[in-house]
């Protein structure tokens, strides 16, 4: 175990470095962020002095040098327009963003395991094609397109919840949550909901397809045999034995929840990073958009670590598949 987690760790430095070439590559030969924080009446000598301080007068090999140098020492530059930290700015917007991508995981897995299940063991029932039906709805209506909705039902026409911000928050070891108290989780409930419809139906249909395939094995109809009640044989040994790829994929898509939760905090006006790195894009704030594409990736190496991880433990086939290779 301890040899797989070298290799691990030592794979994900060099998709960090990788990652950090193709990303200062792409961004940093994209636009020219003093056209964007310069007064066009600015004179040509503060313009001069701003294009130094941030050492943009320096080759691109030389600003990449640069960049890799304060990388390794936890540096990812100032922002251009914040002239803060980028990797604080990132980080002091992250617990928002994570607190809305777990709400949103738990109501996504709180759900969808329960109506997989269902249509998987009842599959010619109304109540489960109403389940597929609403789960190819979820795949295919735009989640900007739902936001709106969400916000014009509930918050305009019905007044029940609001249409934007965090609301009040409190601080648990040093750390700001919303889901603690009675107006953050309001205004928490609908953005979460939206994040959350997408992979409500992935999970839906990946439990159904787990319950079809693994209802027919032999194992099920022991249990049966035995005399077991159905609701022990459904959540003890069916959910057992497809619990293995639904954790997979959570892992994954958790990431992609995060990374991809842009477009929800911006319609629900969330701080969190998604909004900051929308913000940053029009600006041309570049340490900040490189910072928060690096956390991204990191986020995602260590996740698919802990995938890695989970996997040896639930089945120890694949940890001995590593071992070997």
């Amino acid at each position: 175990m301890i040899a797989f987690l070298l290799r691990r760790v030592l794979q994900a430095v060099i998709v960090l470095v990788v990652m950090s070439l193709v990303i200062f590559a792409g961004i940093f030969v994209i636009g020219n962020p003093i056209d964007v924080l310069m007064n066009p009446a600015a004179s040509h000598a503060l313009i001069q002095r701003t294009v130094e301080k941030f050492g943009l007068d320096q080759p691109l090999w030389r600003q990449y040098l640069d960049f890799l140098g304060n990388l390794l020492q936890g540096d990812l530059g100032r922002s251009y327009v914040f002239d803060e930290p980028a990797i604080g700015l990132i980080l002091s917007r992250l617990p928002a963003t994570l607190e809305l991508a777990l709400t949103a995981t738990v109501i996504a897995v709180g759900l969808g395991i329960p109506l997989g299940m269902w249509a998987g063991w009842r599959p010619d029932s109304a109540t489960a094609r109403m389940i597929m039906g609403g789960s190819i709805l979820g795949f295919s209506l735009p989640s900007f397109w739902v936001g709106l909705m969400l916000i014009l039902v509930f918050s305009v026409e019905l007044g029940w919840l609001p249409s934007g911000g965090r609301g009040a928050t409190v601080a648990i070891l040093g750390v700001r949550l919303s889901i603690l108290t009675g107006d953050g989780l309001a205004h928490l409930l609908l953005p979460a909901l939206n994040l959350a419809l997408f992979k409500l139906s992935l999970i839906t249909r990946l439990t159904r397809a787990g319950m079809r395939e693994v209802l027919p094995m032999d194992f099920v109809r022991f249990a049966r045999a035995k005399g077991l009640s159905e609701r022990r044989v459904l959540f003890v040994h069916v959910l057992k034995n497809i619990m293995l790829p639904i954790v997979g994929v959570l892992g994954l898509e958790f990431g992609s929840v995060v990374a991809f939760a842009v477009v929800t905090e911006t319609i629900f006006d969330w701080p969190g990073m998604g909004k900051l790195i929308i913000d940053s894009i029009g600006l041309l704030d570049r340490p900040v958009i490189v910072a928060y594409l690096l956390v991204i990736v990191t986020m995602f190496l260590v996740i698919n670590l802990v995938v890695d991880v989970i996997f040896s433990l639930l089945d120890p086939r694949v940890r001995l598949v590593e071992d070997e290779a």
